[in-house]
Order: C-alpha cells, then sequence, then structure tokens
C-alpha cells in the first residue's frame, strides 16, 4: 500500500557526505558525554530496595515522595503503579538493603495520614551483585544481536551490507544511549529492552532499502551505484512513512498517556526510530556505496549455454 508515489528521483546521496559528517559529530558527542557523565543506571543495576504500596483511597504521591526524600533518599522513585490507588517506590541501595529498612520507610508513610491505612504489599531487595549481573548479561545480549544482525545480512545480501547496517544500527544505540547521558535520564531494564528493540527494528529498515538496492540492479542496468541507490530511498519512501509514522505515533501515544512507568522506555524508543530512519537512508547506503558496492556483487552472471555441436 501506498499513499503516495514519487515520480522523480530524489538526490539523497548528493548530500551523503555532509550528512554523515554531521552524524559522526553526533556519534563523537554521544560517547564524550557516556564516558564523561555516564549512565543514570536504574535500581535494577545498582541493587536497592523495591516496595509497592496501596491505598484503599487515590494514593498521596507529592507527600509520598517528599516523605521519603526527607529520610534521605534522594534518589529515590515514588511513581504510580497500575493504579492510582498504587505506588511503586524504588530506593537506591544505602548500606545494606534490609527488611527494616522498608518498614521503617513504609512507618513514615503511614504516618502521613493515619486515616488512609496504606498496605504494604511487596517487597523485594536487588543487591549490587544482581545488579552487576544483569548489565553484563544485557552486554552479552546487545553482542549476540549485533553478530546475528550481521551473518543475516551478509548471508541475504553481501559483506558490504552486513557492515553499514551494523555501522548505522550502532550509530542508533550510541546516540539513544548519549541522549540518557547527557540528561541523566534514568537507564533501567526497560530502556535496554527499548534498546536493542531499535537495533532489530533499524535492521528492517535496512533490508527493505538493501532489497530494493539489489533490485534495482537487476532493472537498472545503465544506471550508476548513486543513481540506483537515490531510485531504491525514493521507492521506499512511502513505505517508511506509513510503518514509521504508524509506529511512532503508539510510541508517542505511551510516551504522553503512560505515565512515569513507561516514560523512559517509550522516549529510547522515540529517539530511536526518529534516528533509525536517518541512519538506514544516510548511513548504511552511504557507507555501502563508499565500500565499493556494485552489480556483480548482488545480480549473479548469467551464464552463456554451451554451444551444441552437431554430428
Amino acid at each position: 500500500m501506498e499513499f503516495f508515489r514519487l515520480e522523480k528521483t530524489i538526490r539523497f546521496m548528493r548530500h551523503a557526505k555532509l550528512l554523515n559528517a554531521i552524524s559522526g559529530l553526533l556519534f563523537i558527542a554521544a560517547v564524550a558525554c557516556i564516558l564523561w557523565r555516564g549512565l543514570a543506571f536504574s535500581i535494577e543495576f545498582t541493587g536497592g530496595t523495591v516496595m509497592e504500596v496501596s491505598y484503599a483511597q487515590t494514593a498521596p504521591l507529592q507527600k509520598v515522595r517528599e516523605t521519603v526524600q526527607a529520610m534521605g533518599y534522594a534518589d529515590a522513585q515514588v511513581q504510580n503503579f497500575g493504579s492510582a490507588r498504587d505506588l511503586l517506590i524504588r530506593l537506591p541501595l544505602k548500606g545494606e538493603a534490609s527488611n527494616d529498612q522498608a518498614q521503617e520507610v513504609f512507618r513514615a508513610i503511614a504516618g502521613i495520614d493515619p486515616n488512609a491505612a496504606p498496605e504494604l504489599r511487596r517487597v523485594e531487595f536487588v543487591g549490587p551483585q544482581v545488579g552487576a549481573e544483569l548489565a553484563t548479561d544485557g552486554l552479552i545480549a546487545l553482542i549476540f544481536v549485533i553478530l546475528g544482525i550481521m551473518i543475516y545480512l551478509a548471508a541475504r545480501f553481501e559483506w558490504k551490507f552486513a557492515i553499514a547496517a551494523i555501522v548505522a544500527n550502532l550509530h542508533d544505540v550510541v546516540i539513544i544511549l548519549g541522549f540518557f547521558a547527557a540528561f541523566q535520564w534514568e537507564f533501567s531494564l526497560s530502556v535496554l529492552a527499548a534498546t536493542l528493540a531499535v537495533l532489530g527494528y533499524s535492521v528492517n529498515e535496512s533490508v527493505v532499502v538493501a532489497d530494493r538496492i539489489r533490485e534495482n540492479f537487476k532493472r537498472m542496468r545503465k544506471a550508476s551505484v548513486e543513481e540506483v541507490i537515490d531510485n531504491a530511498i525514493t521507492r521506499t519512501m512511502s513505505r517508511t512513512i506509513i510503518t514509521h509514522g504508524t509506529t511512532e505515533t503508539m510510541v508517542l501515544a505511551m510516551l504522553i498517556f503512560g505515565g512515569p512507568a513507561l516514560h523512559y522506555f517509550a522516549l529510547a524508543l522515540t529517539i530511536g526510530i526518529v534516528f533509525g530512519i536517518y541512519s538506514s537512508i544516510f548511513v548504511m547506503a552511504a557507507i555501502t556505496m563508499w565500500l565499493g558496492i556494485k552489480r556483480e556483487d548482488l545480480v549473479k552472471p548469467v551464464k552463456p549455454k554451451d554451444e551444441v555441436i552437431a554430428p
């Protein structure tokens, strides 16, 4: 399905050097932010206590947040969980996490309004060792995703596409991490999941563009490589707008209406989708062109039939 069809090919690769120079600067800035400020890891990675508190009526969210912070937990997170009557409280590691710590915080919360009668539904402890294991597992998952993408693209298309696509996808991941480091947004397991999802989502766009390039090499035999790539990107524009537009609409709905529980997850996806479109067109396609992709790499030459010699 297409909303529109562009009859004239847009010269995307004409601006490839300039746009990739901008991408390079953004990439360097993102790496600098990650090294300089670091990521604001959540309790899942650093360790701490998670409490679930339920109220009969609407929970006094702001008062609970102020009470917890007044107890010395400046980095504590207090948010609604499931409904306006339930609260999820994340306490950073302070000394050694214990049940006494959770009970002390709960007594302070219960003292805000004696008539409210909150109920402590759940208490979970995450030690720093568990957090380190989660960080290691997340890094291993990222490595396996990258290797899987490279093997798939090299097998389906050509090794030049594999290198170009993985550079473009890693560009998206580093940009996401750079935003989270620069603004010190919380980096949690849900954000890690969103980052891995962006890798898969971006490679889908790269596969579509690569497939069109291969088709164009078959039907545009007199065109240059740059013309082939420009035409391939132009032909996918309508599909890109439909796919990414509907996905971005859903993600923005989560970002605006999903509340604190989905905020950073949706934010990572929003950044990743926007830069995924950009990198698939300008980074992946341009690197493929600079690596010297040619018709012979994707289209097998037709072997001439052996001449039959009459007896």
